[in-house]
């Protein structure tokens, strides 16, 4: 492969003189992947996957997912797609389980030859890092809360070296900042001493342990930690055990299937006291099952507070689906941006260039972008670009990471509704900024 800096030098020297002639620019670079011919005018279709929770225990979060990247395809083909190229994102269900997550990575990769992957939650990335690691295909993904992936992923800060690369970025944030907020939260309200009821999924116990070392870190006493094996049809006998200690609080991090049935056991046997969800269940129809017994009940989500925000929904709200917005739907869109903006600047149709293009197009100095036609119209112009997201900022760590606020959204009368937002800035003291 040529040099990453030199080809795109040239590239934007070319597009800049083409404008300036009246020419219709073409992408000036030959495709090394996707699904080009390689003829030397740029590959003619571009094509990233998306493994989906299509089914399984979290399918309730992918409606909005899928319509936020849908968005974001139409309005990057609107643009004229990256490399003037046609973008598609082929999605494939992968009912976030491991083994079908590996079948369906390599189908994307070697069937599909997906240029990027903009999927996979934690229960799937942690057990198969290794793996994706051998793919050298970089996963951008809205999913995933792990603390496992704090010091795990992104380019460490050498974008042209792909030797330390872990190939992993993640635009929404980690279970590390949320549950801080709910530790805070939970700490301001009062609450000095809490019972924590977990499942035994991966992403569940990632929010339990993020949640009890903020907890603790911030003075809090934690009384009792029950664990779970998810699907049971009643959990009367856990909650007998949790609620045998004494607290003024209980956090419950479960999918919302199993919460719905923990929730009205618990409701059933009165045990009362101040609930604190996880952020997936911040969802309608818990309180809609469960009933008046979880009104102020409250969870800490990952906030939709990134400086561009209003970009997203509008394109979002233009779509034909009604999808509700959850806390992944935002970063579903910024990881698309991100990565089609990253082929874009590297004026290259292959995963090593788009790997080393994602650090550069969110950090440091440069015309600053709501979207990809924003940015491809700057590049053209020979600018640095930084996205700026709808999440958050959108701005990697060296980890491939990113920072934003958190949202406590509370039950009551059957739905959720925001009560306040707890800034980024007031969060970063949880966080050491070299293990993030």
């Amino acid at each position: 492969m040529r040099d990453n800096d030199t080809e795109r030098a040239n590239r934007r020297t070319f597009l800049k003189f083409a404008g300036a002639g009246g020419l219709a620019a073409t992408a000036g670079c030959i495709g090394l992947g996707g699904s080009g011919d390689g003829g030397g005018d740029g590959p003619d279709k571009i094509v990233f996957g998306q493994p989906a929770a299509q089914t399984g225990q979290w399918d309730f979060l992918q409606p909005g997912v899928s319509q936020a990247t849908d968005a974001a395809v139409k309005h990057i083909n609107d643009a004229g797609g990256p490399l003037d190229a046609d973008f598609e994102v082929v999605r494939r269900d992968t009912a976030v389980k491991p083994q079908e997550a590996r079948s369906v990575v390599t189908q994307l990769v070697e069937n599909d030859d997906a240029l990027a992957l903009l999927g996979l939650f934690s229960s799937e990335i942690n057990p198969l890092f290794d793996f994706l690691q051998e793919q050298e295909t970089p996963v951008v993904t809205p999913w995933p809360g792990s603390n496992f992936l704090d010091t795990r992923g992104g380019d460490h800060g050498t974008p042209d070296d792909l030797s330390d690369d872990e190939w992993i970025w993640r635009t929404v944030i980690s279970d590390t900042v949320h549950t801080a907020g709910a530790a805070k939260r939970a700490l301001d309200q009062g609450h000095e001493t809490v019972g924590v009821i977990n499942g035994n999924t991966e992403g569940a116990r990632s929010w339990a342990d993020g949640f009890v070392t903020a907890y603790e870190e911030g003075g809090g006493t934690v009384a009792r930690e029950v664990e779970v094996s998810q699907g049971s049809s009643s959990y009367q006998s856990a909650l007998s055990r949790l609620f045998d200690a004494e607290f003024d609080a209980f956090a419950v991090s479960i999918p919302l299937e199993d919460a719905i049935t923990l929730m009205g056991d618990w409701a059933d046997g009165g045990y009362g006291r101040q609930p604190i969800l996880s952020d997936p269940l911040a969802q309608d129809e818990l309180p809609k099952q469960v009933g008046s017994a979880l009104d102020g009940a409250w969870a800490a989500s990952p906030g939709d507070a990134g400086p561009n925000y209003d970009t997203f929904e509008s394109e979002y709200n233009s779509m034909d689906g009604d999808a509700e917005i959850n806390g992944w739907t935002a970063p579903a869109w910024d990881a698309t941006q991100v990565a089609a903006l990253a082929v874009e600047r590297a004026g290259e149709a292959s995963r090593e260039a788009v790997e080393k293009n994602l650090g550069p197009v969110t950090r440091g100095e440069g015309t600053e972008v709501a979207s990809f036609e924003e940015g491809k119209e700057a590049l053209a112009d020979g600018d640095e670009i930084v996205y700026r997201g709808a999440a958050t900022a959108t701005s990697f760590t060296n980890f491939g990471n990113v920072f934003g606020s958190v949202t406590i959204n509370e039950a009551r009368g059957g739905s959720f509704s925001t009560l306040e937002t707890i800034p980024a800035e007031e969060l970063r003291q949880f966080v050491s900024e070299d293990e993030y």
